[in-house]
């Protein structure tokens, strides 16, 4: 199984009209912001001796930072063009990256069989990807992590829409970064409050902290504000 073409083809575009600039993407915000904060929040329950993944690691902004407070990091993402993102803004080869569709089964597996149990950083990609794929993006969560992993896993809330509208609603529409997202047909915050959790668990993933926050974006509210867009985190154990 793999995503449609359609999806791939989406983020293919995307990234490659994407320049190196730090914080082109609405969500490449600053790691003081984002993977910092987050890590405080997986650390206690993780062992540091273990790699860690970034799925869909995007141009590897937070995947560089992880690789600071795990013996590894390894960034993937569905994207080809994203991945030549990441080896490029890695001028010091801190981590490693490489292209896996999270769908593919049999490429998470031999991920899992070439690294061993690893823990996970997951941030934002359930509640983007396609109603039909996200069980198996979650079971790709389990399979990384086997007895020994940790994950750390945030997604949007549709209370995000709410958020994006508002952003949307200044004299000339969405502002730049947030208008790109539409145009390459991304659908962001599209899963509901219980959708996440329970696919966790359906996963077989048992969930040991979970709490509200909100995600940073690159981009400012008709206002001037920087969009924040309501999120909500799991720590998170396999089976």
């Amino acid at each position: 199984m793999d995503v449609s073409q359609r999806y791939r083809e989406a983020w293919e575009g995307y990234w490659r009209e994407t320049s190196d600039t730090p914080g082109e993407a609405i969500w490449d915000s600053d790691p003081s912001l984002t993977a910092r904060p987050h890590s405080e929040l997986l650390l206690p329950y993780a062992d540091l001796s273990l790699p860690v993944v970034d799925l869909g690691c995007g141009n590897g902004t937070q995947t560089r930072y992880l690789a600071t407070r795990f013996a590894r990091a390894i960034g993937v993402d569905l994207s080809h063009a994203a991945i030549e993102h990441a080896r490029r803004a890695d001028t010091a080869k801190s981590a490693e990256f490489e292209q896996l569709d999270l769908v593919d089964r049999d490429a998470v597996r031999a991920l899992r069989d070439r690294i061993g149990d690893t823990n996970v950083y997951m941030r934002a990609v359930i509640h983007q990807s396609e109603p039909r794929d996200r069980p198996v993006v979650a079971g790709a969560v389990a399979e990384l992590l086997g007895e020994r992993g940790r994950a750390f896993v945030v997604e949007l809330t549709p209370a995000s829409k709410a958020v994006l509208q508002q952003a949307a609603s200044g004299p000339d529409g969405p502002p730049a970064k947030l208008r790109r997202v539409f145009d390459h047909g991304l659908k962001p915050a599209s899963a509901t409050d219980e959708e996440v959790p329970t696919l966790l668990r359906a996963a077989g993933l048992t969930i040991l902290a979970t709490g509200d926050t909100a995600l940073a974006q690159t981009e400012r509210m008709p206002d001037g504000s920087r969009i924040d867009l309501p999120a909500r985190w799991f720590v998170l154990a396999g089976g």
